[in-house]
């Protein structure tokens, strides 16, 4: 019985695992396009926005999980 529910559980925690995976890649990505092409910003990517770019990532990974 155990076992049955834990093969169950996997599949779903995989699942889960790549949509939060993909969730930071989209945020990490946006918040770097944001930076990298906004009128009026410099077009330099420096620590601040890689910095900020994880954050955000790590921001939508927790939106996700919830």
């Amino acid at each position: 019985m155990i076992g049955q529910q834990q093969e169950r559980e996997r599949p779903e925690k995989a699942r889960r695992r790549s949509v939060e995976v993909v969730a930071f890649l989209a945020g990490f990505l946006a918040t770097l396009a944001f930076f990298a092409f906004f009128p009026g910003l410099p077009h330099v990517i420096d620590w601040g926005a890689i910095i900020v770019s994880v954050l955000v990532g790590a921001l939508a990974r927790w939106v996700c999980r919830r």
